[in-house]
């Protein structure tokens, strides 16, 4: 039976569309039964509705307006995303960290893209921190991960990772492009291997 996977996402979507590919191509055996997005704007949305993936536009900021917290959103979420019955929810370019009253309904089954290896550079803009350390001389590689969520910001246990070293003539973009490749690559290969463990 294919995995159904749930992906949250903010931005353009581009670890969406890798994940939809691998699936359409056989790939990766799972569905996506839902793309979260808690901004309008996200161009991953637009990506979701031509693969003919259900979406769900979730933002903060009416809870805010109202005076509630981010751990009622959390909680209404969580049980918006429950109805789904995922086996995994991912988080690709998702910019908001989850509380307990999320993570508690689906232990054990939450994973995060991150752009840095363990230990280092935890939250975010971790690859321009990456870049200004390689600049001062501080370190020649860093590279991305997958791994479990947990309340610890980027702590969770490793899923899976993969170096990127730096190159003498790099810029901070050509930097980023190498890792967001890295990204979609490590990305699918870390769920073909939770897809068939699960």
């Amino acid at each position: 039976m294919p995995k159904r996977l749930i992906i949250c996402i903010s931005g353009s979507g581009t670890n969406l569309q890798a994940i939809v590919d691998a699936v359409e191509d056989r790939r990766l055996l799972a569905e996506v039964v839902l793309v979260v997005s808690n901004r309008k704007a996200a161009l991953g949305l637009a990506r979701a509705e031509e693969a003919g993936i259900p979406t769900l536009y979730f933002p903060l900021q009416p809870y805010t307006t109202a005076g509630r917290d981010r751990v009622e959103y959390d909680a209404d979420l969580a049980e918006r995303l429950s109805a789904y019955q995922p086996d995994l929810i991912v988080l690709a370019g998702w910019m908001h960290i989850f509380s307990p009253a999320f993570l508690r309904h689906f232990s054990g089954q939450i994973v995060n893209l991150h752009p840095a290896l363990p230990g280092a550079f935890p939250g975010l803009h971790s690859i321009e921190r990456a870049y200004a350390a390689y600049r001062r001389g501080e370190i020649a590689y860093s590279g991305c991960m997958i791994h479990y969520v947990i309340p610890e910001v980027d702590a969770g246990e490793v899923v899976a990772q993969t170096v990127v070293p730096f190159a003498p003539d790099d810029t901070l973009e050509s930097y980023e492009a190498r890792v967001h490749a890295a990204e979609h690559r490590l990305l699918v290969e870390a769920l073909q291997r939770l897809c068939r463990e699960g």
